[in-house]
């Protein structure tokens, strides 16, 4: 169970470093008060647990320990609903409907997206 814990908390930890970077990455390359960084570690993250959880069924690449590591660690640290929640309600209390219905709209329907994306790639392979 420690070793578990640990797994989880190492790639949250990375993954968590690895959105911040990424968010201000993105958000430097668009003048824009949408949150491009959020919406886009939330569609990365969600394909990459496709793939991973798609190679981890059809292949059987991954450990128990890996997927731990790396779906609820780093997929878990590396995705933003959370601060994608509090942007999202910061747009609407400016006022900015297009943009918060906006950003809700491209999360989910996008994210979905990218998780079956990252599945059916493998499924394909």
């Amino acid at each position: 169970m420690i070793r578990t814990l640990l797994l989880i908390g190492t790639g949250g930890f990375i993954g968590s470093v690895s959105r911040y970077l990424t968010s201000i990455y993105v958000n430097k390359l668009f003048d824009s008060s949408f949150p491009y960084g959020t919406l886009t570690v939330n569609i990365a993250g969600s394909l990459l647990i496709g793939l991973l959880f798609g190679f981890s069924d059809r292949f059987n690449w991954f450990t128990p320990e890996w997927r731990f590591f790396l779906a609820a660690g780093f997929c878990g640290g590396f995705t933003t609903f959370s601060t994608f929640s509090y942007e999202t309600i910061i747009l609407l209390r400016e006022g900015d409907w297009f943009l918060g219905f906006g950003n809700i709209s491209l999360s989910v329907i996008v994210c979905l997206a990218a998780t079956f994306l990252g599945n059916l790639l493998v499924r394909i392979i």
